[in-house]
């Protein structure tokens, strides 16, 4: 059983663990603008990241958000996608009002089959039904080739780790 933490308390992840050397599974969320879908994972061709974060009114996954837009610009061609379980709606007030336009943002609100298909859904806690905080890099054939569960949801990623795995 995948484990991360909240607040220093373990919390279970529920889910289809995926880890590197594994296909990524080629799930369809929901984009913020627009509510058109999106396929994250599977073999496209391109590199993809893929960032999962909790929740984008939380001020953690607010700067994460940022700081990987920023970054995105110069990973040339790369699909850079954020995945939550935030509705649409709001995914795309946060998007505007904070300038975020490399990052394709998306919502796992319908089914959760993307929290569920990666491993990624919390467990029995205070957050249990959100995503927990990860990273997962895929390359053109489709191929896991780099995941990082964030040991404390609280706590950023590792962005540079996640940007050379990318490169």
């Amino acid at each position: 059983m995948a484990t991360t933490k909240f607040k220093g308390t373990d919390v279970e992840l529920i889910g289809n663990e995926v880890n590197v050397g594994d296909k990524a599974p080629a799930i369809t969320v929901v984009n913020s603008e627009g509510l058109g879908d999106v396929v994250v994972g599977g073999a496209t061709g391109k590199k993809q990241l893929i960032i999962v974060v909790p929740s984008l009114d939380t001020g953690v996954c607010a700067t994460e958000t940022r700081n990987f837009n920023s970054k995105a610009a110069s990973l040339g061609d790369v699909t850079a996608t954020i995945v939550s379980l935030d509705l649409p709606f709001a995914a795309g007030r946060f998007c505007q009002s904070e300038g975020i336009n490399d990052l394709t943002v998306c919502s796992d609100f319908r089914n959760k089959d993307f929290a569920n298909a990666y491993g990624v859904l919390l467990g029995g806690s205070v957050l249990a039904g959100v995503t927990c905080r990860a990273i997962f890099v895929v390359n053109e054939e489709g191929v896991v080739t780099y995941k990082e569960i964030v040991p404390e949801i609280t706590e950023e990623p590792n962005y540079d780790a996640a940007i050379a795995a990318v490169s």
